[in-house]
């Protein structure tokens, strides 16, 4: 079996051999390693270079020339081209899709004094994207903030080192890589001592969606070696294959090759698969697009959205001093709403904590109050980031996580064994003119539980009630309503826009 030189190449291995292992106890691995023409080309940046499978090529031509029976590649530097085009492949493992970005701690430090940040990446995707939303946010921190690209090249380690090193501010690397060299004792002293000066944000996945099939490990075999398809079947993940095969067909139709400006990945709700693809395509144009929405038709119905209303639904009644002292040795804390984030006694609690936002609004307005914040749920609810949380990048576990959030939710959240706290409560007094909206509205869509008990009573019965995934949606279901799901609140007003023109 073989794969490329570098270190995670070779855990990448390893992994499949231990698969392959739990199937065929018996079966003897031998692992192969040897450079491809991506890693000779180490100073180049790659979409500059004619060609694709700059990474794969010279490993399945082993495959070819008899050399290996198995190849092992990052699928995501894969072409469709080939992935689709005959040989065998399974997909046995697949970790985190989300990208990292990884900054000096002296960076905002730097940007302060007006010198422009640098931002080692090759791949236009992220340049497109990432840039763009880190930008967005650290602007809060540092007004005229100005992250410049430049080229960087090499495996992990090698550009933990050049960012350690000052040749560069800041980075963008996959979480499943980093995860992969950090699970092991052997690779984990590469990346511990350079990610031990950085800061860390795990990037959104809509905001800065992942290369197609990011984080996912394909073995390969040639099309006649039907010797070796029941060690494919046996070692292939499901749900792998199933999203990684939609991602790259899907991809298919916005471009290829080292210069796409555009990410693929899948989302998992209401025991559905749904793609979302963001970025640029081939011919420029922008992507912001699912690849399954709920089959709702709202031609000729008034659609009331709560987007609309946001902040309008309630009062608040802030706490002036909420009581964190239960929880000072959670290392985590989850914002569940901006507005739990109100005085300086909770931005004092938040002081040395890792902070996730629900979403990208509450990331921003965090931002606005220059709090750090390690990542979001996207705004599909929290539970997407266990996964995260109990990753070796990360090391916890949602024991060590904290919830603020408002009295009710707070309650609720206790009531599922998990940590939180109330900094507000929501003042719950029907407003007339909101009601009035509502009684009228055919398809109404809820973004939080509590809109939804206060006002439903005042919802037409023949209604359709509509919500995005996550913490709304279970609710409403629990209640007995049967919601129209939508991923998220952007793919809802996407959905409202198309059957209003």
């Amino acid at each position: 079996m073989i794969g490329r030189s570098s270190a995670l190449s070779r855990l990448q291995l390893e992994k499949v051999r231990s698969r392959i292992h739990a199937f065929f106890p018996q079966l003897q691995v031998e692992l192969l390693t040897r450079e491809t023409r991506g890693d000779q080309l180490r100073d180049i940046p790659l979409q500059t270079v004619e060609g694709t499978d700059f990474f794969t090529g010279d490993i399945f031509n082993e495959l070819i020339e008899n050399k290996a029976d198995i190849a092992v590649h990052s699928l995501k530097d894969m072409s469709s081209e080939h992935f689709f085009g005959g040989n065998q492949f399974s997909i046995p493992d697949r970790d985190d899709p989300r990208d990292v970005f990884l900054c000096s701690k002296s960076m905002l430090e730097k940007a302060g004094r007006g010198q422009g940040i640098v931002v080692g990446t090759c791949s236009p995707r992220r340049e497109e994207m990432t840039i763009v939303f880190v930008e967005s946010i650290l602007k809060y921190f540092v007004a005229d903030i100005r992250l410049e690209v430049k080229p960087i090249r090499g495996n992990v380690e090698t550009r933990l080192r050049k960012l350690v090193s000052g040749e560069y501010d800041a980075t963008i690397l996959a979480a499943a890589g980093l995860n992969r060299l950090l699970s092991k004792n052997e690779t984990a002293g590469l990346v511990e001592r350079g990610l031990a000066s950085l800061s860390k944000i795990h990037l959104p996945l809509i905001e800065c969606t992942p290369a197609p099939c990011q984080g996912a490990i394909v073995a390969e075999a040639l099309a006649d070696r039907d010797d070796l398809r029941p060690i494919l079947h046996s070692i292939n993940d499901q749900q792998h294959w199933n999203d990684c095969v939609a991602e790259k067909k899907w991809a298919r139709e916005f471009g290829a090759g080292c210069v796409q400006r555009f990410g693929v990945t899948s989302f998992h709700f209401n025991e559905e698969q749904s793609l979302y693809g963001g970025g640029v395509d081939a011919n420029g144009k922008l992507i912001n697009r699912w690849s399954k929405m709920p089959d709702l038709d709202g031609r000729g119905k008034k659609i009331f959205s709560s987007t609309d209303f946001m902040g309008q639904f309630f009062d608040y009644d802030f706490f002036e001093k909420p009581d964190f002292s239960e929880y000072q040795n959670c290392k985590h804390v989850f914002v569940a709403n901006y507005k739990a984030v109100h005085n300086e006694v909770v931005i004092s609690f938040l002081q040395n904590k890792m902070l996730w936002a629900a979403g990208t609004k509450t990331w921003k307005e965090l931002a606005k109050n220059k709090i750090w914040v390690s990542g979001s749920s996207d705004a599909m609810g929290m539970e997407r980031l266990d996964e995260v949380w109990s990753s070796p990048l990360v090391e916890s576990n949602k024991d060590d996580v904290v919830i603020i959030t408002h009295e009710k939710a707070a309650a609720d959240w206790r009531k599922k064994g998990r940590k939180a706290i109330a900094t507000y409560r929501l003042k719950a007094a029907v407003k007339p003119w909101l009601a009035a909206e509502i009684e009228t509205a055919d398809i109404i869509f809820w973004t939080s539980a509590e809109q939804f008990h206060l006002y439903a009573s005042f919802a037409k019965a023949t209604a359709t009630h509509a919500c995005p995934s996550g913490e709304t949606a279970r609710k409403l279901i629990e209640w007995g309503v049967k919601p129209v799901v939508f991923p998220d609140i952007k793919s809802f007003n996407q959905w409202k826009t198309s059957n209003i023109r």
